[in-house]
């Protein structure tokens, strides 16, 4: 009696080692892999930026000689010219004001610590924290991120179901050339071609930016028209690339799941196509979308957006990480790159813990 009933306490006790550790032990593994990732990738850009020619030095000199940006993006040679006759302290001046007075490798290991401390630094030319000129650009970003995302995963999925349960048909064929075609276009030409028909020749759309210039004196129906009137060609343009692999992808998972055993044996004991679809299959069938959930979100902010934001004028992230690159604005270069990059890292850790979550048949260990 008292070993069953030390055995029944024992089977009504969690297991953490069995079941919670293997899910510590890999996140932590994941966790600590991210060190030399973050380290790897910023160590390569910094040292790319060291030989680079036409530095924020360099730039500010042209700028103060030509007083215009033209001269200084040219390269180097023009930034070394407007150097010359330039007052030796006045040049050290310059350099110790942007910390280029220091050795690489101290200016390195600084910029490690205050990446530690979550301090990107500050801009160069604009004069700001780069977490500011982050938060103020982010609304931009996420508008068009949230649209390109609930877009491509409303329609694309349905389209993709249906594609599935009517495949070899007429209907899957014309899909099928249509999301190809709008595959094959890259997001930047086929936003080129929205402007010059739409918001050129046609001139149903505007231009450029997200809102009017009258829009603060709008009421609040004429600003959600003038809003939506505005991200309408933008948000298109996004969708294109994203939308096609939604489908296809969303289409060949219920196929394959279609053709396995359990839903032969669920159609042979009478159920119909609607619950053997929608009860059996879809589950199964949306474990590989479900999971690819995070990195699609995250992408839809960083990945897609810098084209497309310079292409319409349109003030994000992407413009900003555009426009500091061209500038040789490094804090921003670098701020940017280690605050995606981390969340790059961390939104693949959630994607794989993802795959548990649906699919209980995957183990940690």
């Amino acid at each position: 009696m008292g070993d069953g009933h030390l055995v029944g306490e024992e089977a009504g006790r969690p297991r953490p080692s069995l079941e919670k550790s293997p899910m510590f032990v890999y996140i932590l593994k994941r966790l600590l892999l991210m060190v030399p990732t973050l380290l790897g990738v910023l160590l390569l850009t910094f040292v790319v930026i060291q030989f680079v020619p036409g530095g924020p030095v360099e730039q500010y000199l042209a700028e103060a000689k030509s007083g215009a940006l033209g001269g200084a993006r040219e390269g180097g040679g023009m930034a070394y010219r407007g150097a010359q006759g330039v007052d030796p302290k006045r040049l050290e001046q310059i350099k110790a004001l942007y910390g280029f007075d220091k050795p690489a490798h101290e200016r390195f290991f600084q910029m490690l610590g205050q990446f530690a401390r979550f301090d990107l630094g500050r801009s160069f030319f604009q004069n700001k924290d780069v977490w500011d000129l982050v938060v103020e650009k982010m609304p931009v970003s996420i508008s068009l991120g949230l649209w390109t995302f609930f877009i491509s995963y409303l329609v694309a999925v349905p389209l993709g179901v249906a594609k599935a349960v009517r495949a070899g048909t007429r209907f899957d064929l014309v899909t099928t050339l249509l999301i190809l075609v709008g595959y094959a276009i890259p997001g930047f030409v086929l936003g080129v071609a929205l402007l010059v028909v739409f918001g050129g020749q046609l001139q149903w759309f505007p231009l450029r930016g997200l809102t009017s210039a009258n829009w603060e004196a709008l009421g609040w129906g004429a600003r959600i028209v003038d809003y939506l009137w505005h991200i309408t060609l933008p948000v298109t343009a996004m969708v294109a690339g994203s939308f096609a692999v939604t489908a296809m992808l969303t289409k060949n998972a219920f196929l394959e799941e279609i053709r396995k055993q359990y839903v032969l044996t669920a159609r042979a004991k009478g159920l119909s196509e609607r619950q053997v679809l929608w009860k059996h299959v879809f589950r199964n069938a949306l474990i590989p979308i479900i999971t690819g959930f995070p990195a699609a979100f995250i992408g839809a902010f960083f990945a897609g957006s810098l084209l497309i934001e310079t292409l319409f004028s349109l003030d994000g992230l992407g413009l900003l990480s555009y426009e500091s690159v061209i500038r040789r604005d490094y804090p921003v270069v670098l701020g940017t790159l280690y605050l995606f990059t981390l969340i790059g890292l961390v939104t693949k850790l959630v994607s794989d813990l993802c795959y548990v979550w649906v699919d209980p048949r995957v183990k940690f260990d």
